[in-house]
């Protein structure tokens, strides 16, 4: 007898819908084709051992499993309870049942239970997209493809369940009713400024744990509100670490659709802690011992990266020099584009990874700035040594390069209160409103570092003053094309801050002082 029931399989951060067949006809064996791994191999024990522990039989004649489209590479064991329901329909052990209106996802227990899977988010899309009337997925990732309107979502622990669900069409049919009107949450437009404010948690770090450091509170506002990428540089203990965990605190909540999209990326990656809408901007801390593939993704079994997990909030680089070359020459392209493009010769797999950058650095292999502060000095040309491991091209790309000095005691011993978080946010959310306004006809961009040139010349017009103060900073540092883009979108960033309407000489002036690498001090 031939059966045919219905899989996902999730390739890159979208899934594609997989048709299971199963033909039980005389003979012996158990043939599984259509490219699976070892793993999907491995499933005739698992499965075999569940169905006899809960008064099934795998049947003793030839069993052929083929797994369309043929093509693509099936992996893991989240196709093991797809293939036990196809031999119990195929081998006539449940009789009267119609699944071709579900799709079917999850990993068996040897007892029967039912194991959560990755990317399910990814799955239901697919499957509503694709006119499914709904999906059988694991109880645990239930709250996570129940983001999904219009698609039932049944949820299950056990492979009984599986098999009493499709066995009642009467309470098949309240059980998709009651999913379809109470577990799911309607999206917002991309650019909808609708918050989920009722669903995200506080970040617990404020700037008003910060002392002193003004003007590096201020950088990182700008760079809050423009989404610019930043770089620290100060000696060890002068709070260019504590400064930047405490950025998340004033980044604008995201949009349901940020938070649509972020929460499949981590779903992907099997790291959704909460199985529910991710709300909260991730924040990604590696250790610089990271290898390139770990931070751009890719692999064997291609997983996105912590650049993309990275997507819609901060990726932090500590100690940027210490991390291998090779692994930050790699961040060139994602900066650019904002997105991972990974070519291997068995895939190309692309990943969004529109981040902000946050790094910091010590000026020297000491951590000290040179006492003299001059190329002639010997401690002056071993921190040069030390900084040229970050290539020039990749200092281009990071808008604001900021140095942090020591934290004088009267400023450690200083009692008064510092400006909370919350204060600076809602100076940061009126700044990123304006954008979100100015660029609501634009696709693909939001805030003031995603401009291209096109936006530049339209955004930022310079009066005279401020083309003087940028033509005579470009002639004495040596500023690059692209340096010069980034300083004119930080300006356009600070003149919003303020609610001025054109870019003014005084805003230039800040922006150029953001850029503390392209001096002969570096």
């Amino acid at each position: 007898m031939l059966t045919k029931l219905y899989g996902s399989a999730v390739f890159g951060i979208s899934a594609v819908t997989i048709t299971i067949e199963v033909h039980i006809a005389l003979g012996i064996g158990y043939h599984l084709v259509g490219m699976p791994d070892n793993a999907v191999k491995e499933s005739h024990y698992r499965i075999a051992a569940a169905l006899l522990n809960n008064g099934y039989r795998i049947p003793g004649k030839k069993i052929t499993i083929n797994m369309a489209p043929a093509a693509l590479k099936k992996e893991g064991a989240a196709y093991d309870l797809t293939l036990a329901f196809g031999i119990l329909l195929a081998s006539s052990q449940l009789k009267g049942v119609d699944s071709k209106d579900y799709l079917i996802m999850g990993e068996l227990s040897l007892d029967g239970s039912i194991l959560p899977v990755k990317g399910v988010l990814a799955m239901a899309i697919q499957a509503l997209e694709e006119g499914f009337k709904g999906i059988v997925i694991p109880k645990e990732n239930e709250a996570e493809a129940g983001l999904i309107v219009g698609i039932a979502i049944i949820g299950v622990s056990h492979l009984t369940e599986v098999v009493h669900f499709f066995s009642h069409a009467s309470h098949q049919l309240s059980f998709s009713s009651h999913q379809a009107s109470n577990h799911n949450i309607k999206g917002e437009g991309l650019k909808d400024q609708k918050s989920l404010s009722g669903l995200t948690n506080k970040p617990s770090l404020c700037f008003s744990d910060v002392k002193g450091q003004e003007g590096i509170k201020r950088a990182m506002e700008v760079a809050a509100a423009g989404g610019h990428n930043i770089l620290l540089i100060g000696p060890p203990g002068a709070g260019k670490t504590m400064i930047s965990k405490r950025l998340p605190s004033i980044l604008p909540e995201m949009n349901f659709q940020e938070a649509l999209e972020t929460t499949k990326i981590h779903s992907v990656a099997g790291i959704l802690e909460t199985h529910g809408l991710l709300c909260q901007r991730p924040f990604r801390s590696p250790h610089h011992s990271i290898s390139d593939v770990a931070l751009v993704g890719g692999g064997s079994f291609p997983q996105p990266g912590e650049i993309s997990l990275a997507h819609n909030g901060v990726l932090f680089l500590d100690e940027l020099p210490e991390f291998k070359k090779g692994v930050l020459e790699v961040l060139r392209q994602p900066l650019e584009d904002r997105k991972i493009t990974i070519s291997r010769a068995k895939y190309t797999i692309s990943y969004p990874a529109s981040f902000m950058l946050v790094a910091s650095m010590n000026p020297s292999p000491s951590g000290h700035f040179s006492q003299q502060n001059t190329l002639y000095d010997s401690n002056a040309q071993e921190a040069q040594r030390y900084v040229s491991k970050i290539s020039g091209p990749l200092l281009d790309r990071i808008d604001i390069q900021l140095e942090v000095q020591a934290v004088s005691y009267e400023k450690l011993s200083d009692t008064s209160f510092s400006e909370k978080s919350a204060v600076i946010l809602e100076r940061v959310q009126k700044s990123r409103d304006i954008q979100l306004k100015r660029f609501k006809t634009i696709k693909g961009v939001f805030h003031n570092a995603q401009m291209d040139v096109n936006e530049i010349q339209a955004f930022c017009v310079l009066n005279d003053e401020s083309k003087l103060i940028i033509k005579a900073a470009m002639k004495r540092l040596r500023f690059s094309a692209r340096a010069y883009s980034r300083i004119i979108k930080v300006a356009r960033t600070i003149a919003d801050l303020e609610g001025a309407i054109d870019i003014q000489s005084v805003h230039i002036a800040e922006a150029i002082q953001y850029r503390t690498m392209d001096r002969n001090t570096y």
